[in-house]
């Protein structure tokens, strides 16, 4: 083997079933090897539960125990069922099925429908909302925005938990749900968005599951030629299986054991959803002989950041805790975990993007960081701090890699290059397949060096530069191979959803982060009131709360940065603390729990801003936000930024506001950054609402801070007193 086939995105595929095997642990082996009856990995984060099971089907299938044909892998997102194609590819496992549950039943369904209820399968409708209000519209039930969201969540428990709209009160009242509405009219509701669905012969995704589930149990013959086609069943994420995906699967089996589950209890954080661990956790109750394999061996993590995840379970309570796996990290020791508290929100921000720009400059790629946060709604902030800092940054659950549309038309070109390279004239001088890929990519916008800024213009490098990177391993991996081999290449990875590494911060919410892993990982916002969230009212919903930040601890390899706000908005008053769940792990707190030696005195961080030699509390440069029309506090982000109430009344001057986005416009152009990373919408708005004369009243306005005022300050004001900004003013 040459040094070349051992390229991390190209493995050589193992010539033998036992060279499956090979680089295995002891436990992962087990779990690979017993390809009889019923199998329960207990998995905790970073143990390679992944690895231990693609290599379990990879070495049944090479074994000749397993036809690929037959095995039906199953797991929550098109991600994670990417990367288990990917990786069983590699492993010469091809034709074995992995899918998610919704995926797996809409083919099933789609095949079946004709022969099942007849006709053609109705519509399947990407999001309920729309029809959820259509739905209160015919009830004459008025719901703002927010209650149509929390409606159609309660409307999809109801159904992956089989609740039918007569049951939903009681239901919800024994599961103790925290209902928006009441739940008589909740129910009503329900009936309706069923009503307003056989109206207009659509399915949701929820009853793709309800419809196969009825079709297998009504139609005995279907329920055995599914049987006959899937023999072996391997479900990944068990703990997140809800009582509607449980059914289902038992229905696949039939009254067979041919089943691996793989899960951990401590990452149940779906409940809200219906997902519940019990299915876990009574898996050997159900199946009395079954194999039992606990992974407690961390790849992932230093032993400083096992430590703190460890702790975090430590003080759990309820059934999940008592089945908490105690990891022990195989890497070598890194960095303390940081705490660092801030006087607002934004200065927290402000104090990650700072922290985040030392270490790309310290030489950790910006894919290799992350921020994560409770809500969504905490992005705007962090999105506006990191563009200020000119750090790039992408958004967890965009535009898939290979659906963006750079990188299908690079795709094009590259096909095109394959077939007709001879003619190309881009190809004269080139001989080996990343020059030629780089030839090519180069008609398409890529360059041997990046743009500035880190707008779209950058996002649209980055995607190519990835491809060229891409092209690089291939070639190293293969010695000889062609623009060819490069283009089929592609389009495997793009049917797995197998993407390159993307530069750019992630930015996600500690949900939309499971199953992910950074070398450097930013909690943010972990205080009373957001970690646990405000309405986690009781025991179970606040221990769900506990497992979502110790999923969040553990996405990170080396380095772990947790931090809070003393206060939401600049100037508020700051009262709040940090998150009960760091209470005896972080330095200073009541009944510390670090190891002697652990945790270095003053290991709290202070976020300050700093103008000279001395530090200035952020606190003191600040005044409370209030609106100018009512008086009103101010405390959300947008709302900051007009200086009113949302619903207050606007005396925006409307040309004053089309002439800001020009000129915008023209500086986004000019930098090559996105139009929001000059001004965001708010911001222009209220220049526009405020009509600043001078640099003091402009810089009171929230969105323009020093940096900008510097740069735009002058063509801002010259804009707003009628005039034309000086040419190239701000431009440079």
């Amino acid at each position: 083997m040459t040094a070349a086939t051992h390229s991390p995105l190209f493995p050589q595929v193992p010539d033998s079933a036992d060279a499956v095997l090979e680089g295995l642990d002891p436990e992962q082996r087990e779990v690979a090897t017993a390809l009889r009856g019923p199998v329960c990995v207990l998995a905790g984060a970073g143990t390679g539960k992944t690895r231990a099971i693609t290599h379990r089907i990879a070495y049944g299938v090479r074994a000749g125990v397993l036809q690929s044909s037959s095995v039906l892998a199953v797991t929550f997102t098109n991600r994670a069922a990417g990367e288990m194609r990917g990786r069983l590819r590699q492993l010469g496992a091809t034709g074995v099925q992995a899918r998610t549950f919704h995926s797996a039943a809409l083919r099933q369904l789609q095949y079946f429908w004709p022969k099942a209820i007849g006709g053609s399968i109705p519509r399947l409708v990407d999001r309920k909302i729309q029809l959820v209000a259509d739905a209160a519209a015919a009830c004459r039930i008025r719901l703002d925005r927010g209650e149509l969201r929390d409606v159609t969540a309660e409307i999809e428990w109801s159904k992956v938990t089989q609740t039918v709209p007569s049951d939903y009160a009681a239901a919800a009242a024994k599961a103790g749900r925290d209902v928006p509405r009441a739940p008589a009219e909740i129910a009503q509701l329900y009936a309706a968005y069923e009503d307003v669905k056989r109206d207009r012969a659509v399915i949701d995704f929820e009853d793709v599951l309800l419809l196969t589930v009825a079709v297998l149990q009504d139609r005995h013959d279907i329920a055995e030629q599914v049987r006959s086609q899937y023999q072996h069943f391997v479900v990944d994420e068990y703990q997140d299986v809800s009582p509607l995906q449980q059914r289902l699967l038992e229905l696949w089996l039939g009254d067979r054991d041919n089943l691996c589950v793989v899960g951990d209890a401590s990452q149940t954080i779906y409940s809200f959803t219906g997902a519940t661990p019990d299915h876990l956790l009574d898996f050997r109750a159900r199946h009395p002989g079954a194999t039992v394999v606990k992974l407690v061996r961390d790849y992932r993590s230093t032993p400083q950041v096992v430590h703190l995840a460890n702790g975090l379970l430590s003080q759990a309570r309820g059934r999940a805790a008592d089945h908490r796996l105690e990891l022990i990290s195989q890497r070598a020791a890194g960095p303390e975990p940081v705490y660092a508290d801030y006087t607002d929100e934004p200065a927290e921000a402000e104090g990650a993007a700072r922290r985040i720009r030392d270490l790309m400059a310290a030489g950790v790629p910006a894919s290799e960081m992350a921020i994560l946060f409770r809500t969504n709604s905490q992005s705007e902030t962090y999105e506006q701090a990191l563009a200020d800092a000119g750090v790039p940054y992408q958004l967890r659950g965009a535009e898939r890699f290979f659906d963006r549309p750079e990188v299908r038309k690079a795709g094009v070109a590259l096909r095109g290059a394959a077939r007709f390279g001879g003619n190309d004239s881009l190809l004269d001088d080139v001989v080996d397949l990343p020059s030629q890929v780089r030839a090519v990519l180069s008609g398409e916008g890529w360059t041997s060096e990046p743009p500035a800024g880190s707008g779209a213009v950058r996002e649209r490098w980055e995607s190519l530069a990835a491809l060229v990177n891409l092209a690089q391993d291939f070639a190293a991996a293969r010695p000889g191979a062609t623009l060819a081999d490069l283009v089929a290449e592609l389009d495997e990875r793009a049917n797995a959803q197998h993407a390159p590494t993307v530069q750019g911060v992630t930015l996600a919410s500690l949900h939309s982060a499971k199953g992910l892993e950074w070398d450097a990982v930013f909690l943010v916002g972990v205080a009373e009131g957001m970690m646990p969230i405000s309405y986690a009212k009781t025991d179970e919903q606040i221990e769900e709360e506990r497992r979502l930040l110790y999923v969040g601890v553990t996405r990170a390899r080396e380095r772990l940065h947790v931090s809070w706000a003393l206060a939401r908005s600049p100037g508020s008053r700051p009262n709040r603390r940090p998150s009960r769940f760091l209470d005896g792990l972080r330095p200073g707190s009541s009944g510390a729990a670090g190891r002697p030696g652990l945790v270095a005195p003053g290991g709290i961080e202070r976020g300050y801003t700093s103008t000279g030699p001395q530090a200035v509390p952020r606190r003191a440069q600040r005044t409370v936000a209030r609106c100018r029309v009512c008086g009103r506090t101010l405390t959300d982000a947008g709302e900051m930024k007009l200086m009113r109430c949302e619903d207050c009344p606007s005396d925006m001057d409307e040309g004053l506001y089309e002439r800001l986005r020009e000129w915008r416009e023209v500086q986004a152009q000019r930098s090559g950054q996105p139009a929001f990373c000059v001004f965001t919408d708010k911001t222009l708005m209220a220049i526009a609402e405020t009509v600043p004369d001078d640099e003091g009243e402009l810089a009171r306005i929230p969105g323009v801070g020093v940096r900008k005022l510097n740069r735009y300050g002058a063509d801002v004001l010259a804009i707003c007193g009628g005039q034309e900004p000086a040419e190239g003013a701000a431009g440079g």
